[in-house]
């Protein structure tokens, strides 16, 4: 590619000539402030801060939209570039609400940042502030309208990443809002609860809904047994909330400080992630020997199956009947648990820490309980943990490190890559393959499952079968897979969908990364290393080698898609009105 020579801040460089003016300007370590753009995503140089002086152009130029050009004389910190820049923080901030220190994004806030680092302290505008309006219907996110600046992140998010596009600009001038359409709940939209648009939110208008008081509740209660599983991705992200390096595996001090927090038990949800592929594999090849529909999906990520339940109703028989490890963990620990250890079932509290927000819908659904028990009663993210540990005190750096307690705390190798994309199909076939060919086979990283493209896809010979595989992350990247000849020719077998880019380790209820980092760094390899690192260290690296696994089914269930099984740890889902029309009507009349 060709490069073109320009001069920033006085300074010749030569920059490839595909290049905006905001990425020559990062190139040579100037970190130009942003608010709207997000690589790939929102590049509208609309919020303005990224204004740069062109020679030769009157006006200051959006450096995040300008491309490079030969010759090109650029000033990135005039006056005049630092006067622009203030006023249009000023003009954000008069109609912004600043609760900053009661607000969720508190010292993470992207606006608070720049405030403080281009000198805003003081106000000199006439504040006009809109209605507030809070919606918080949803089981999974808050939506507050008076701290949204419009900067179009989370609406692009939805739209061009997730595929949705359930968020857009509505009303004009002063009024205008980001919502859904005629100013709806999320609850009463085909939302996922995935929680990206939360995590593209330079500020705090959206966030999780907050469960932790359920929590300390729970733990207060003495009438209660208080049991916490965490998810593999947590440990690769909750590090980062202490000031650790991204993709730094923290599990030792999650585990000590999830104990001094006073739960009973500290369990895995790996052990559940091990149980899940005994039940999905042993499905998997119960579809292929039998004439089952084909290809089967896995059901892991609710944000999935809520988008396949809204938009491709007629593929939920394609989706595993099996519960997620999350849905999995609980019912056995009401059951199994409950039973080894005789306690009673209804005193047992289950809490789940999730990079998730849909988690938090998932154990709300009506299919997710038995026998008239939740199989989990509360679910909390990676940085709802954080809010908690911070809130004890505890100095996680000085914590030391300790184990899972047993029974329900066991895990391989395979339980943890759950959290990465393409880590639930290699789990799988570790264990598919094992089982076809009646031999403990050496060869088990599936490198071509692995890494961030959109869509994967994979032939595996194992013995005499090849099983066609595919994975896609992001539900947008899910339609167009779905939609595909491929899928429809019916060429694949096995296909695992995760609603988030990258799999779990970049869910929505994983710790905030600033717009300035998200765009320099690729933030799901990072924390995807920390599981794949952690594989390599396990004694034990296929689900179907654990031996709490292995005792569970000798001791309770029988086997893997037995009666119990099903009744424990299966489900079904159904299709879901995209438009409640009745609604609508009402409104529009």
């Amino acid at each position: 590619m060709s490069k073109v020579s320009i001069q920033i801040n006085g300074e010749s460089i030569e920059v490839e000539e595909s290049l905006t003016v905001l990425e020559a300007c990062k190139e040579i370590g100037i970190d130009i402030p942003t608010l709207c753009y997000l690589k790939g995503i929102n590049e509208v140089g609309s919020c303005r801060m990224c204004v740069v002086e062109v020679e030769g152009r009157r006006n200051l130029e959006a450096s995040c939209v300008m491309p490079v050009r030969e010759g090109m004389s650029v000033k990135t910190s005039t006056k005049r570039v630092r006067e622009s820049r203030k006023t249009t923080l000023e003009l954000l901030l008069a109609s912004h609400e600043r609760e900053c220190l009661t607000c969720v994004q508190n010292n993470y806030c992207e606006l608070q940042k720049y405030a403080e680092e281009l000198g805003v302290d003081s106000l000199e505008l006439k504040e006009r502030r809109k209605e507030k309006v809070i919606d918080e219907f949803s089981p999974s996110i808050v939506r507050d309208s008076t701290k949204c600046i419009l900067c179009g992140r989370c609406v692009n998010t939805c739209k061009s990443v997730q595929g949705v596009g359930i968020l857009e600009f509505i009303n004009r001038g002063f009024d205008t809002v980001v919502a859904p359409a005629f100013s709806k709940s999320l609850s009463d939209v085909d939302c996922l609860y995935c929680g990206q648009c939360v995590t593209s939110c330079p500020v705090g208008a959206l966030s999780e809904k907050n469960d932790t008081e359920k929590v300390w509740d729970a733990l207060e209660d003495p009438n209660l047994h208080v049991i916490v599983q965490t998810a593999p991705a947590v440990r690769a992200g909750l590090g980062e909330l202490f000031q650790y390096p991204m993709g730094t595996r923290v599990t030792g001090k999650m585990v000590t400080a999830l104990k001094r927090l006073g739960f009973d038990k500290v369990f895995d949800t790996n052990f559940a992630a091990d149980l899940t592929i005994m039940e999905e594999g042993t499905e998997l090849l119960g579809r292929i020997n039998n004439g089952g529909v084909l290809p089967m999906i896995t059901s892991c990520s609710p944000g999935w199956i809520r988008y396949c339940e809204y938009n491709f109703p007629e593929l939920l028989d394609h989706l595993s009947t099996c519960k997620s490890p999350q849905q999995m963990f609980g019912a056995i620990a009401k059951s199994y648990y409950a039973e080894k250890f005789d306690i009673d079932p209804k005193k047992i509290f289950v809490v789940s820490i999730m990079p998730c927000t849909a988690k938090k819908s998932e154990r709300e659904r009506e299919e997710m309980a038995v026998e008239g028990l939740r199989d989990v009663d509360v679910a909390l993210t990676t940085r709802e943990l954080g809010a908690m540990i911070k809130e004890a005190r505890l100095n996680f750096h000085e914590l030391p490190d300790s184990d899972f307690d047993k029974v329900l705390g066991e895990y391989t190798g395979a339980g943890v890559i759950f959290g990465a994309t393409g880590g639930v199909m290699e789990a799988a076939l570790r264990t598919v393959a094992d089982v076809l060919t009646g031999e403990d086979l050496e060869a088990i990283e599936y490198e071509a499952v692995r890494g961030t493209e959109g869509i994967k896809e994979a032939s595996v010979e194992i013995g005499d079968l090849t099983v066609n595989v595919a994975i896609a992350h992001s539900t947008s990247k899910a339609k167009e897979l779905l939609e595909s000849e491929k899928f429809s020719n019916k060429s694949y077998h096995f296909i695992e969908i995760m609603a988030c880019p990258g799999g779990c380790v970049n869910g929505g209820g994983q710790p905030y990364v600033t717009a300035e980092v998200r765009n320099s760094i690729n933030v799901k390899e990072e924390r995807a290393k920390a599981l794949y690192e952690e594989d390599k260290k396990m004694p034990l690296r296929k689900s179907h080698k654990n031996p709490e696994v292995i005792a569970l089914y000798e001791d309770f269930l029988g086997e893997p898609n037995s009666h119990k099984a099903h009744e424990l740890l299966h489900t079904h889902y159904s299709a879901k009105d995209k438009y409640n029309l009745d609604k609508i009507n009402m409104m529009c009349k």
